[in-house]
């Protein structure tokens, strides 16, 4: 008889306090790729999509302006792709120059590797805590869950995260999260970009 292995994962503990990260928006990430003009490297959205169609079918392309000699360069969304096979209200959008569709395809990191450019982050985003400074260097007796939001999709490493919201040096963060003060759903190196919640283990009162 054959029995099956499940992982069972650790319980979420009890917590007295709840606190909210929010990883606010600053700006759009700028699109690194060669401008044929300059050479130069970084590019911004202009904040218009072409749609061009031929027949039943359809290119969409994303507009994009160099940021040293406003070259404009188009970087393609949807290529020879049918009209029915676009769903209507993203189709509108596209039409529109809707700056909700054109803030979602600059931030999109798959649109990113299909068309053979990346995404530089830095400087996009900040962190902002409801916390008045927490002190995990000293014994607390109440336990603490933290609530991550994310207001863009930046990819941004565990590590960093604790360290910018609790003040604590590289060794500090490691250290707690190696003996389980610090308990989270991924590895402190990964990179996140989506919500997740991590939990501070209470201290012997």
């Amino acid at each position: 008889m054959s029995h099956s292995r499940s992982t069972r994962m650790p319980a979420e503990p009890d917590v007295d306090r709840k606190a909210l990260w929010v990883v606010r928006e600053l700006g759009l990430p700028a699109i690194i790729k060669t401008c044929v003009s300059c050479r130069a490297t970084r590019h911004r959205p202009t904040g218009k999509i072409r749609v061009n169609a031929n027949g039943k079918l359809l290119d969409v392309w994303m507009l994009i302006g160099c940021e040293q000699c406003d070259r404009t360069s188009k970087i393609p969304v949807h290529e020879r792709v049918h009209v029915q096979a676009l769903d209507h209200e993203r189709l509108v959008m596209f039409e529109n120059n809707d700056p909700a569709m054109v803030r979602r395809l600059a931030m999109d990191a798959a649109l990113a590797g299909r068309a053979g450019y990346r995404l530089d982050w830095t400087g996009t985003w900040d962190l902002e805590t409801d916390l008045p400074f927490y002190d995990l260097a000293k014994d607390d007796p109440a336990s603490l869950e933290v609530l991550v939001r994310f207001e863009l999709p930046v990819p941004i490493r565990v590590e960093k995260l604790l360290r910018a919201g609790f003040g604590l040096s590289r060794s500090a963060v490691r250290g707690m999260v190696g003996s389980g003060r610090i308990r989270l759903p991924m590895a402190l190196d990964a990179k996140v970009r989506a919500d997740f919640s991590l939990f501070v283990l209470a201290t012997e009162p």
